[in-house]
């Protein structure tokens, strides 16, 4: 991150506190709503849509991957790679899972502001888990109304601040040389309230060249004003320098020794550097007694660099971008939207209508990742300059979202959303073997959505939902021709996807809840690699997909101290139509995936199941989760065998004076499990497998004064 960079964002937010500190006090703070839903007149309960909230308050983790929580979440599948140099692996109902670093298929955002670009790429690693409040999870049709690449949606919320002051320090130990720290404040200067937090994290790593540190720091200032207004500013720092990437292991491999680095991987000493500040401010405002305007902005800058394996003879051709990956990125956004809640008919009536506008600016260069001094060549070092370019995407959606509840057992929930994404690069890379390779393209698509839900009684619901969503292609996606010409691929088109969901929803007064859900999403010109040659992956359309399936959560009081909660997924993803591929490395597709394949990355079958004791003082849990086995490639050659794993926590709390002291343990993979935690879809030299640990042991403390 330049310092240009840093200072602007500093100095936006200072400039910001004025305006915070001269309104009136005494405003109510608002209650806390599902935002996600983007409905304020009903509780997620009575919408026909597939809606979980994940409290992060007393975790027995390190708060550092949101795999931590996202276990008891059905359709969602997020996977620890014990690699900090790529980001958690997470897929939602299938969509995502093709994914070999970040996050595609699935729209991120922390507190409001957009983890997801316009096109559709998106990170993790800056989501700050140690302020973090709350983790919202949409799944199914309704997610389309989020625009691009939205098979799912996943929201992290940091905390409002409190009133006493409240402070917390928290600390962690583990195997592996992992420890971590966090600090947090939340309180109100005048009539701001404010929540600052800080957290480091390092590790040696599981496996061998797989160390890492992050930092990250989070600032939320709001204010309630006379009237109903509410500012809200959040700023986020997040700093993750030389993580070390081992690569992914084949199956001989992974049988020697599971905790080896590939030789690639020392060779070219794979690693990843990573800085981001952004900043966001959001305004609610009513209007008259039934209106309400909600604007909201956002800017920031991540800068990427990136050492990869790619082979001194592959970077011998005119066309190739190197092996050092070089980004420095610029991002920003609005989004205006109005709603207004009223009586229609024999009840109540909700009406949202907003704009969207969202641009990401990129310098991309590449280098040679080795140098020649004489006849000695050196590798993992950045050489000549092979690639530079300007790339620039923007989108512009509009929107809108009506829930009506037209009968006294019967409500409509309906909404669309048109979007236009487009493409632009410019070539600053040119010579006599690399030509001008600038361009453009443009994506629009309008995505309409509907749900039904039926009051069987005052416990029990039953909703049906269907739509349309849609997910462009990324940059990175562009950025080769399947047919190893230069330029990027402007040929390539959006995936289409139509989507249906049947559901059921309990509840009981007790805190017993069940909710089930069947689902399918039927997709034209799905993206999937075309060929991997020399270190680049290119892409094309491959004709149809299906994802369908069946989920199952439920939380079950099963005495006074003790409680169960149940996630389980049953998931079918595969190809529909047959296409050619590369086996391996190629330059020409030279094998066929058979219709009925199954998609790569996709299990089956998981779950987790959870029994939890607590009393006053003491708490224990033991947790079990499964994964079926996984295709790692598009012509389902291998696959990662499936696994079950057993851990165990327990916590005591005591209250010496007026604080609180807590102590906990957890212990991942009790049994000492070999298991492979995650996949590298087609990668092209066979080394599919990212291991995960083995037996861990971690404890915490944690101080409240």
């Amino acid at each position: 991150m330049t310092p240009r960079i840093r200072r602007n964002a500093a100095c936006a937010l200072l400039a910001a506190v004025p305006a915070l500190a001269c309104a009136t006090d005494g405003a109510t703070p608002l209650p806390r709503v599902m935002v996600t839903a983007r409905i304020d007149s009903a509780p997620a309960f009575e919408l026909p849509a597939s809606l979980d909230a994940i409290d992060l308050v007393d975790s027995k983790r390190a708060q550092v991957n949101l795999s931590e929580v996202l276990g008891g979440v059905p359709g969602v599948l997020a996977r620890d790679r014990q690699n900090f140099a790529q980001d958690t692996q997470l897929s939602i109902r299938g969509f995502g899972a093709r994914s070999t670093f970040g996050v595609r298929g699935v729209r991120l955002y922390a507190d409001g502001i957009p983890a997801t670009m316009p096109d559709g790429q998106g990170q993790l690693s800056h989501f700050a888990l140690a302020a973090g409040d709350r983790v919202e999870v949409m799944r199914g049709p309704f997610s389309a109304l989020y625009g691009n690449s939205s098979g799912g949606v996943v929201q992290l919320w940091s905390a409002d601040g409190t009133d006493p002051v409240q402070a917390d320090f928290r600390g962690t130990a583990a195997h592996y040389g992992t420890v971590s720290a966090s600090a947090r404040v939340r309180g109100f200067a005048g009539a701001t309230g404010y929540h600052l937090a800080a957290s480091a994290f390092d590790t040696d790593g599981y496996r061998e060249h797989s160390a890492a540190r992050r930092e990250s720091a989070n600032l939320k200032l709001h204010r309630d004003f006379d009237g109903g207004g509410r500012l809200e500013l959040v700023g986020n720092h997040f700093n993750a320098p030389h993580a070390q990437d081992p690569l992914g292991l084949n199956r001989a491999q992974v049988r020697a020794d599971p905790r080896q680095a590939t030789a690639a991987a020392l060779q070219f000493d794979t690693r990843k550097s990573v800085g981001q500040d952004q900043l966001g401010a959001s305004w609610r405002q009513p209007l008259g007694r039934t209106g309400q305007l909600r604007v909201t902005g956002h800017g920031g800058a991540r800068d990427v660099v990136q050492y990869l394996a790619v082979p001194v003879a592959a970077q011998a051709s005119t066309l190739s971008g190197g092996g050092v990956v070089d980004l420095d990125s610029t991002y920003g956004g609005m989004d205006v939207r109005a709603s207004w809640q009223g009586q229609a008919g024999a009840g109540t009536l909700e009406f949202t209508l907003g704009a969207s506008a969202d641009r990401q600016r990129q310098q991309r260069r590449g280098y040679e990742n080795f140098v020649r001094d004489g006849g000695a060549t050196t590798t993992g070092v950045r050489g000549a300059l092979r690639r530079d370019q300007r790339d620039v995407v923007d989108s512009f959606d509009q929107y809108a979202q009506a829930w009506w509840e037209f009968a006294p057992r019967w409500s409509l929930q309906a909404g669309a959303r048109h979007s236009t994404v487009r493409f632009r690069s410019t070539d600053h890379y040119v010579n006599a073997g690399n030509p001008d390779d600038s361009g453009g393209v443009e994506y629009a698509q309008t995505t309409p959505v509907a749900g039904l839900a039926f009051a069987v009684h005052e416990d029990l619901r039953l909703y049906a939902s269907a739509g349309r969503g849609f997910e462009t292609p990324t940059f990175n996606e562009l950025a080769y021709r399947a047919d190893g010409g230069a330029g990027l691929a402007f040929d390539l088109r959006p995936a289409v996807s139509r989507n249906l969901e049947f559901g059921m929803k309990w509840r009981k007064a007790t805190g017993a809840a069940l909710e089930a859900a069947l689902f399918r999403a039927d997709t034209d010109d799905e993206l999937a690699v075309a060929r991997n040659s020399g270190g680049r992956s290119s892409y094309r359309n491959v004709g149809r997909a299906r994802r369908q399936g069946g989920e199952l959560s439920a939380r079950l009081p099963l005495a006074d101290a003790w409680s169960l909660q149940v996630a389980a997924t049953w998931l079918d993803a595969h190809f529909r139509d047959a296409f050619p591929v590369c086996a391996g490395t190629c330059a020409t597709p030279n094998a066929m995936v058979a219709a009925g394949t199954g998609i790569p990355g996709v299990p089956q079958r998981f779950g987790q199941v959870r029994l939890q004791w607590q009393d006053a003082a003491w708490e224990a849990a033991l947790e079990t989760s499964a994964v079926g086995a996984v295709p790692v490639d598009d012509r389902g050659t291998e696959s990662s065998p499936g696994y079950g794993l057993l851990h165990v926590e327990a916590a005591r709390t005591w209250t010496p004076g007026r604080g609180r002291l807590r102590g906990f343990a957890r212990i991942d993979n009790l049994l000492d499990r070999h298991y492979i935690g995650s996949v590298i879809v087609n990668e092209a030299n066979g080394r599919f497998y990212e291991p995960g640990a083995g037996r861990s042991l971690l404890l915490g403390i944690e101080w409240q004064p």
